[in-house]
């Protein structure tokens, strides 16, 4: 497998939306690369949008972001959550600041927003945060996905089969 011995954090929380984890986490999985689930507290377990289950593998503050070549945030209703925590924002930044892979879906925009890394940046969301993606300097389109560099982004669950092309295409290089 090519890309076996890559690492992906995959952020979860309550009221994820179940596609834009498991999707990406499966494909990804799929190639050989350790995608480690990882929310607030190891353990735990956390519901999606539609019911589905994801224990947490690691928690926040026991993962270092040096030690993985990426990181995912899925949409749904948890990247309002996850903006919260200091230790997904300081992740965030790190895959920033060493262009490592970050994959955002939907309304994962809104801790990339968070973040402060959008300036100048090339991006999609779901449309219904266009305004805040905007108002954080980035470049918007409406388009399945866009590449930005190590950025990867796309808009909502019709879009997952592009956004997973461009995720395992980042990491193979």
């Amino acid at each position: 497998m090519p890309l076996h011995g890559k690492r992906v954090i995959a952020l979860v929380d309550e009221d994820v939306e179940d596609l834009e984890l498991w999707v990406p986490v499966m494909r990804l999985r799929e190639e050989g690369i350790d995608v480690v689930l990882t929310g607030k507290e190891k353990g735990k377990t956390y519901y999606g949008k539609h019911g589905v289950p994801v224990e947490a593998e690691a928690s926040f503050n026991a993962v270092s972001a040096a030690e993985y070549d990426g990181i995912l945030v899925p949409g749904g209703w948890a990247p309002d959550k996850l903006r919260r925590y200091p230790e997904v924002i300081d992740m965030v930044r790190h895959m920033d600041n060493h262009q490592k892979l970050i994959g955002q879906i939907c309304h994962a925009g809104w801790v990339l927003v968070s973040a402060d890394i959008l300036t100048d940046k090339k991006v999609t969301s779901t449309p219904g945060i266009k305004d805040d993606m905007k108002n954080a300097g980035a470049v918007w389109y409406d388009e399945e996905v866009v590449v930005d560099g190590h950025l990867i982004s796309s808009r909502r669950p019709p879009d997952i089969p592009a956004y997973c092309r461009a995720l395992v295409q980042s990491l193979e290089t």
